[in-house]
């Protein structure tokens, strides 16, 4: 028996990186995925990978109508024991450098996206599933250059414990996963030329001395997806090597 069998768990943002991952685990766990992404060649790729356990779907979480359409596409498929919020993107700014259209564009994405997702996703989630909201480690690291993202990752902390309340009457778990540094999808929004050094300058301050990868954060989103983490909800589990305990 896996921990999956007989359960379906929606991943956004999962046609790469650890929500591919995490969906990669599930099916091999004896789950089916639905997986969202918006890269036309990374979904076709995922789906060649995932196989007939995943339905891949292109969404954009930025898009106001875009969780109404997921929806859609749900209601086909439900009830759902899973759902992994993962769908997020970041680019590097000094604070003087913000301007309402980035603004506008990274909490569109990695804010309102989630939050217009669990709202209409809601009524699809079977007593006692689990909801995951992935955060990031830039939450709390205070570097100069990511205000804006670590602005977004922190109000989906504050989501999720909202959520965790409001939900737990239907036996509903909602948990937050905080990576740091990820390989697959490490500080992907920095140049070529300057992500190398940022890499290592952040790879410096992690105790275990290393990033970590899409599998090792993966783990940790499942076992919060799973029955294994039962009596878990209103938390945060860093993935971080350290990072962020100080």
């Amino acid at each position: 028996m896996g921990r999956f069998d007989g359960k379906t768990v929606l991943v956004t943002g999962g046609s790469s990186g650890m929500g591919l991952a995490g969906a990669k685990r599930i099916i091999s766990e004896g789950g089916q995925v639905i997986v969202t992404g918006l890269n036309e060649a990374r979904l076709q790729a995922a789906q060649t990978e995932l196989g007939q356990g995943a339905t891949v779907i292109r969404n954009d979480a930025a898009d106001p109508l875009a969780a109404l359409a997921l929806a859609a596409d749900v209601r086909k498929l439900f009830p759902l024991n899973g759902l992994w919020l993962n769908a997020a993107f970041a680019t590097l700014a000094a604070p003087e450098e913000i301007d309402a259209a980035s603004f506008d564009a990274m909490m569109a994405a990695n804010v309102r996206g989630p939050m217009l997702q669990l709202a209409q996703l809601s009524e699809f989630l079977a007593p006692g599933a689990s909801v995951v909201l992935t955060s990031s480690s830039s939450t709390y690291e205070g570097a100069a250059a990511t205000s804006l993202y670590a602005a977004t990752k922190g109000a989906v902390v504050a989501m999720a414990r909202s959520w965790a309340t409001a939900l737990a009457p239907r036996g509903i778990r909602v948990n937050v996963l905080v990576p740091g540094p990820i390989e697959t999808n490490f500080r992907h929004f920095l140049p070529d030329e300057a992500r190398s050094g940022f890499e290592q300058f952040v790879v410096d301050q992690v105790p275990l001395g290393r990033a970590g990868t899409a599998a090792e954060a993966a783990a940790v989103a499942l076992f919060l997806l799973s029955d294994d983490a039962s009596y878990v909800t209103g938390s945060q589990y860093a993935v971080d090597g350290g990072l962020i305990m100080h």
